[in-house]
């Protein structure tokens, strides 16, 4: 029998992408006759790719609930109650499943007997590189926040001379020099503008400065570390308390302030106050990354843009799906990259001592695997004392 791969059209509000496009699936059914792919009709048309060019490439459009009924289903977006509830034991789900966010998906998945891979939980290894949803997404990320931001901006990004008279170019800084700062720093410079990069982390400063960016330094730094897994640690309680007050003056230079820092499955650290936003020139822009986490800005409203002090701050929550095409080309990518670790003889069966498999787990065989979401499932009471 051959194994089935399911692409539901994704009901989430502005969700756009789709988890396989129809270059992809080809590639996955290329590799033998033991691979059968069904999408959903209307899957791909918010990422512009119509059912016909699914059945071009050899996979079989049919309705949500065949689709939910293959060995295994990939997505975007974490599936709803109701898919959830028409699953059965032993299916596979691949996808974004925001564990950190929304640990009750991941209990109602282990309850269906599922299998759930979490796209978020890829170990950022060299090995699993081509893997590594998140990382694309993010840059995704980075480049839109750029482009939204010059849009928004009632200036020019770039020097113009002209003769009437030589126009500055708009000065913008960049909290946060992971993916999406990269990212974003890149897209600014490209567009012509002065920018500045600001990360806690001293080692990004070689990564800025290779931008063509200038790397802020400030006192708070001096003792800065990341963690194993890439992220920022969270800076003790004083040190947390005046990086806002030291980043004033930067952010009041600003034109632009695209912030990005956040550690997954905690509050966004506070980096923009209130009073650095009144400081700013009025018509200047802040676009928040960080916003789906509660934001860096004080006054950052999640999924809103809003004005402040004269002041634009944009909010957005998934910037990815405003570039449906390559948004959903990549993404697919790293699930078909990861479909194939795990295929063994016609067969999807993972080896589960694999890192690759080991941490991307979320539940399997009726259980929660990752550790932190079973923390946030299951709270340790602190004892009276």
């Amino acid at each position: 029998m051959a194994l089935s791969i399911g692409v539901p059209r994704e009901m989430e509000s502005g969700e756009t992408r789709v988890a396989l496009v129809p270059d992809v699936a080809d590639r996955l059914l290329a590799m033998g006759d033991a691979l059968e792919v069904r999408v959903e009709a209307g899957a791909g048309r918010g990422a512009y790719h119509p059912d016909a060019e699914y059945e071009d490439a050899g996979c079989s459009v049919v309705g949500r609930d065949a689709v939910l009924a293959a060995d295994i289903v990939v997505t975007v977006a974490p599936p709803s109650g109701d898919d959830i509830d028409a699953l059965d034991d032993g299916q596979v789900v691949i996808g974004f499943m925001r564990p950190l966010e929304q640990p009750g998906t991941a209990q109602a998945l282990a309850e269906q007997g599922v299998t759930a891979l979490a796209m978020e939980l890829v170990p950022r290894i060299s090995r699993a590189q081509k893997l590594d949803a998140l990382s694309a997404m993010s840059s995704i990320g980075g480049y839109r926040a750029a482009i939204r931001a010059a849009e928004r901006l009632p200036k020019f990004f770039p020097l113009l001379t002209t003769a009437a008279g030589t126009v500055r170019p708009a000065r913008v800084l960049v909290l946060g020099a992971g993916v999406a700062g990269l990212q974003a720093i890149a897209t600014a410079k490209r567009l012509g503008a002065k920018v500045f990069g600001y990360d806690i982390r001293e080692p990004t400063r070689e990564e800025v400065e290779s931008l063509g960016a200038s790397f802020v330094e400030l006192e708070v730094d001096i003792e800065a570390d990341q963690d194993e897994s890439g992220y920022a640690e969270e800076l003790e309680k004083e040190k947390q308390e005046r990086q806002p007050e030291l980043l004033q003056p930067h952010i009041a230079e600003a034109d632009v302030v695209i912030s990005t820092a956040l550690i997954p499955g905690q509050p966004a650290p506070l980096l923009i106050n209130e009073a650095a936003v009144e400081a700013m020139d009025p018509g200047s822009v802040i676009v928040d990354l960080a916003a789906p986490n509660g934001g860096n800005c004080a006054l950052t409203e999640t999924g809103e843009d809003v004005g402040a002090h004269n002041v634009q701050i944009l909010g957005p929550t998934n910037l990815p799906a405003e570039m449906p095409v390559h948004a959903s080309e990549l993404y697919a990518k790293t699930v078909a990259a990861m479909i194939e670790e795990g295929l063994d003889d016609g067969a999807f069966a993972p080896d589960f001592d694999d890192q690759i498999f080991a941490d991307s787990c979320l539940t399997r065989d009726g259980a929660v695997r990752n550790e932190r979401v079973q923390g946030l499932l299951n709270p340790v009471e602190e004892e009276e004392t």
